[in-house]
């Protein structure tokens, strides 16, 4: 008997250790390339809000940075969490086309930083709600495809600030 609650013990333990990996092996490759997209994405959009922030030569342009702070934050925020619940590997680094925008950006300050990041903004707004909206369809995670439909509208608010912000400033598409 004992040895039976022993052997018992032991595949339970066994089996807990297996279903998180399962989990991870659950979520599609497409999915997860998503993930990986939309992760660097973010940290891209917290980090050149800050520079928008610092670097700004209108209220707009530091405004609009402060929301994406907070905004793209929060979003990583949930995205790191359905990661972690998913056993996934979180992104340590930002992908190299996301680095090349904010070294961009960095190395401009004043109006000359306002006009660039307001038209990068518009352009990658466009394209993240493009992705987003076929993510929407394409997802198969149900955490997942909830988060790219709260996340989802919240883009497209974005996308209409920038091109409100980048017609103010004159900014050419």
């Amino acid at each position: 008997m004992k040895k039976f609650l022993w052997m018992a013990v032991v595949s339970l333990f066994a089996l807990s250790m297996a279903i998180p990996a399962l989990a991870a092996e659950k979520m599609s490759r497409h999915d997860k390339a998503f993930v990986k997209e939309a992760a660097s994405g973010g940290m891209m959009e917290v980090e050149a809000g800050r520079l928008a922030q610092q670097k700004g030569a209108s209220q707009e342009i530091k405004d609009f940075g402060q929301m994406m702070v907070t905004d793209h934050g929060k979003a990583n925020d949930e995205l790191d969490s359905i990661i972690s619940k998913k056993q996934l590997k979180k992104p340590a680094k930002m992908e190299a086309k996301h680095k090349k925008m904010v070294d961009q950006l960095n190395a401009l300050s004043g109006a000359e930083f306002d006009k660039k990041y307001a038209k990068e903004m518009v352009k990658d707004h466009e394209k993240d709600v493009a992705t987003f909206k076929k993510a929407s369809t394409k997802v198969k995670d149900p955490e997942l495809k909830g988060w790219v439909d709260k996340t989802l509208p919240v883009l497209e608010q974005h996308l209409q600030h920038a091109k409100d912000m980048a017609k103010k400033l004159g900014v050419e598409k």
